[in-house]
């Protein structure tokens, strides 16, 4: 498994969605596939399978988010450099096709979020600034074409 840079927010919040699975999502499909059992013949009750499939499902995100807990590095950010685009870095640059002017801070897959204005190191977007410096044109490559930014600031919030 590969590792996962998470800021100290990102960690703290995938471990309160992993607590909150297991102390709160386990007991409940328990009580499901309780009540479902009590409704008699197993081999014809869709409510039971429907409760086990729940908790395979659950079992599996408690799973993944355990993994990724495991394999995580909390990165500090009065420690990265703003020399050019990294992982936590706030890049502000101008879509050269429109003259648009927007704001990103580079973020892990895991704590992405476009409309809070974080945008995974993965993203196509993401991969085609990083490294990037001040005054550099990335070319991306989108499903929707190719777009070119100038890269205008890079700071840490």
């Amino acid at each position: 498994m590969k590792t996962t840079y998470l800021t100290q927010e990102g960690y703290d919040r995938i471990k309160a969605e992993l607590d909150d699975l297991k102390t709160n999502g386990r007991p409940e499909i328990s009580k499901a596939i309780a009540e479902a059992r009590e409704k008699g013949d197993l081999s014809e009750n869709a409510e039971y399978d429907a409760a086990k499939d729940a908790q395979g499902m659950l079992e599996l995100k408690i799973n993944e988010l355990e993994k990724v807990l495991m394999n995580a590095k909390i990165l500090d950010e009065t420690q990265i450099d703003t020399s050019q685009v990294v992982l936590l870095t706030k890049v502000k640059m101008k879509n050269l096709k429109i003259g648009k002017i927007i704001e990103y801070k580079i973020v892990s897959e895991s704590e992405a979020d476009l409309k809070s204005g974080k945008l995974s190191v993965s993203s196509p977007i993401g991969e085609g600034i990083l490294g990037k410096k001040v005054g550099d044109i990335a070319k991306v490559i989108t499903p929707a074409g190719t777009i070119e930014f100038e890269i205008l600031e890079i700071n840490i919030d």
